[in-house]
């Protein structure tokens, strides 16, 4: 055995700070099962989300910080996770609901919500996407399902399932092509439904599609389930911003945390590597500050994006090294972190 003790160890890692949330990780509880064998230390640090941005700078840093106490000559640092949990939401084997909402339609919210939901997922979380986007219920298409498996007698609703998401969406009721004209009651049974009756499992996320402006739909969800947070999908143009910003506003004033804002279709890259701004600059920017939440990113446009959507392949998983997987990526680890931070406050 050489010299150091578990104690030393953890002396050494209360050093080490999760630069998101600004505390150390043996404040955080971060630290798990330390080993110590002659002068090899191995332990593993449990990550607030396995979507954490900043994962290998912590298992960086925390490797260093024990290698620099004497008699250690080798470190091995295992990552884990275990995601918080918004200790509001009671009745539901689900830890946090981020609903993706937006002033207006064709901003791309969808397309954030899908790509958000599978980027999660291919980091390791347990994900759900519930489309209650009533007005163009999109998911299906987007995510290459078209319906809901059976649903075993008494048992609660099956979801369908893509790319390691559990799908679950208003599309799936109604045949394709028809409008759906629900008014208030019937809209906050089917919501209330899509939560309570459909077998979500145990969930890290649960990612809601809402659908454009402040409705019934918002409404209803909030009253069936505390949300954890929400996510505004804006585009760079001042009409977006105006009508984002209510949905800015909804979120407020219905007491649910805004995690940030998402600037869509932000810039083209021409082949010269040059930006070209189609639809103006500035609108996420000026929503993040009226909103006093930050901009987790600026989504470019990219074909890829677009083709991935009508083929039921999302970027993400489809062409992941695309410049748009890349940006969609770092969003859901943004939208992660910031959900931790949230939980953790």
């Amino acid at each position: 055995m050489s010299g150091v003790t578990k104690a030393q160890v953890l002396v050494a890692l209360s050093k080490v700070m999760d630069p998101e949330i600004q505390k150390d990780l043996v404040t955080l509880k971060m630290i798990k099962d330390i080993e110590i064998s002659d002068s090899q230390v191995s332990f593993t640090v449990e990550l607030t989300t396995p979507a954490c941005p900043l994962r290998h700078q912590i298992q960086k840093d925390a490797e260093n910080a024990v290698l620099a106490l004497e008699g250690v000559e080798k470190v091995e640092v295992k990552l884990g996770a275990r995601v918080q949990a918004d200790e509001k939401i009671k009745d539901l084997s689900i830890k946090n609901i981020i609903a993706i909402g937006s002033g207006k339609g064709g901003v791309g919210k969808s397309t954030i919500a899908v790509n958000l939901a599978v980027a999660l997922a291919k980091c390791g979380a347990k994900v759900g996407l519930m489309d209650a986007d009533i007005y163009g219920p999109n998911v299906p298409k987007m995510m290459g399902v078209t319906a809901l498996p059976p649903t075993p007698e008494n048992k609660k609703i099956q979801t369908a399932e893509a790319y390691g998401v559990k799908v679950m969406s208003i599309g799936f009721m109604v045949a394709t092509g028809q409008p759906l004209i629900w008014r208030g009651p019937l809209l906050h049974s089917a919501i209330k439904q899509f939560l309570m009756d459909v077998d979500w499992g145990d969930l890290d996320y649960l990612i809601v599609d809402l659908p454009p402006g402040t409705g019934d739909v918002q409404l209803s969800l909030v009253q069936t389930v505390p949300l954890s947070g929400g996510v505004v999908v804006t585009m760079p143009q001042q009409v977006s911003f105006d009508d984002a910003a209510r949905a800015a506003a909804m979120f407020k004033k219905l007491e649910v945390p805004i995690l940030g804002v998402v600037e869509n279709m932000s810039y083209l890259e021409m082949e010269d590597g040059s930006l070209r701004r189609i639809f103006g600059e500035g609108g996420g920017e000026d929503l993040a500050r009226m909103a006093s939440a930050p901009l987790l990113g600026s989504i470019p446009i990219d074909e890829r994006i677009r083709a991935g959507g009508d083929q039921g392949e999302p970027v993400v998983a489809a062409d992941p090294d695309s410049q748009g997987a890349k940006a969609l990526t770092a969003l859901a680890e943004s939208i992660a972190a910031r959900m931790s931070m949230e939980n953790l406050e």
